[in-house]
Order: structure tokens, then C-alpha cells, then sequence
């Protein structure tokens, strides 16, 4: 599958490195067609892939990764263009993360908006998916990093974006299809979002990331 991943930071780099190891074809998108991190990358998977601009990977993938910072997500959508959008699924993977006061970070929306929802706002024609972005990036793509069953959420609008996305996450990244819980339409991205505050406070616990949740059930 020819696939776009947006953004050259820890999460696309983990993304895209995992996407051409299955042997997709991958194109890595970033603010310029020359970045030193798309570079670097194409150095790192032996020159298997691609880099280009937010629009050259927009119009390239027929599914598309958005790993951009959260904050900035919308002005890179916004780059890799609308039309080259149109008619794909649109993985949504950042947290609204507002940096702008040190650490730790708050959220630069909550509660009553999502980016998720702000992303599908804003491009009505695009299937946006929320995922992955309740855990670190190396456990995105490897979740045996977290011992036993653990889980992982997805929303979005469209019921059959969300069941291929759900199937992708199993096939290429080895997240078991029963630890999936879809919460249903892109609201549900609000509560994936909000997660993030504790997560950072759990990692400075930790001092690794490489944990997650598990959802108990009790009887009714």
C-alpha cells in the first residue's frame, strides 16, 4: 500500500520505519522536501522510501498517518491540502499538547473539543480515525513492550474507517483485535486526549514509557 506519514518526529519516524519494514510504500511528509529528519530517516531504512512536502505525501498516500505535534497538526493538514485529503482515511496519532509554558505540558483543548474533532472539522471529506496516541511511540509499533493484554482505542466518524484501521493496527503493528475498543464517532477523541495529562505523570513516575491500560470487566 502506498502510505503517507506526516511528520519526521519519534512518532512518524516509529510509524514509518515499521510500515517499510512490512515493505509499503512509504512517503515520509514534512514542511520541506529537503528536511535534515527526512533525510535521515531515508538514510536510516537504507533509502526504501521516499520524503517530500506536507503535499507531496498528501497527494502520494492512499492512507495517511498524521504524526504531527498536536498543536500544529491543523496548519500541516492544511499544507499537505484538502483536495489530496478527499476520500481518505486520515489516522489521526497527536495529542493537543501546548508546550508554549514548559513542562508538563497542557492541553491547548479538552473536555467539550477535541483535535481529533477540530481535524474533521476541518476537513469534512476526509475519514479521520483517532488512534495510537495513548501510548509511546515504540509501543504503537511493538505493543509486546507492555507484558499481557493491554488496550487500545480508536474513534471516528465512519464505522468502516474505523474497522480498517483496526485491522491495520493488528496485521502491521501485532495490537490483538480483542484489545481494540472502538469508542465509537470522533468525540470519543476527547477522552483519548485527555488521558495524556496522567500518562506524563505516570511517566515521570516510571521513567520509561513503556506502559499502558488494561480494562477490567466486571459482570453486570
Amino acid at each position: 500500500m502506498k502510505i503517507a506519514v506526516l511528520g519526521t518526529g519519534m512518532v512518524g519516524n516509529a510509524i514509518a520505519t515499521r510500515l517499510v519494514q512490512l515493505g509499503h510504500q512509504v512517503m515520509m511528509g514534512s514542511r520541506t522536501a529537503t528536511s535534515d529528519a527526512g533525510r535521515e530517516w531515508l538514510r536510516a531504512v537504507g533509502g526504501k522510501a521516499q520524503s517530500g512536502t506536507f503535499s507531496d505525501a498528501g497527494a502520494f498516500g492512499e492512507l495517511v498517518f498524521d504524526c504531527t505535534n498536536g498543536a500544529n497538526s491543523i496548519t500541516a493538514l492544511r499544507q499537505a491540502g484538502a483536495a489530496n485529503l478527499r476520500g481518505k482515511i486520515l489516522v489521526n496519532v497527536g495529542n493537543p499538547l501546548n508546550l508554549s509554558k514548559g513542562m508538563p505540558p497542557t492541553l491547548t483543548v479538552c473536555s467539550t473539543d477535541s483535535l481529533g474533532e477540530q481535524v474533521q472539522r476541518e476537513f469534512p471529506d476526509t475519514l479521520v480515525v483517532k488512534a495510537l496516541n495513548t501510548v509511546n511511540c515504540e509501543l504503537m509499533v511493538n505493543p509486546s513492550l507492555a507484558p499481557g493484554d493491554h488496550n487500545l482505542f480508536i474513534c471516528g466518524n465512519d464505522e468502516s474507517a474505523r474497522h480498517k484501521v483496526a485491522n491495520w493496527l493488528c496485521y502491521w503493528f501485532g495490537w490483538k483485535r480483542d484489545n481494540i475498543i472502538d469508542l465509537g464517532d470522533i468525540t470519543g477523541a476527547r477522552g483519548m486526549e485527555m488521558w495524556m495529562p496522567l500518562w506524563l505523570r505516570l511517566f515521570a513516575k516510571f521513567g520509561h514509557p513503556h506502559f499502558n491500560l488494561r480494562l477490567m470487566m466486571g459482570s453486570r
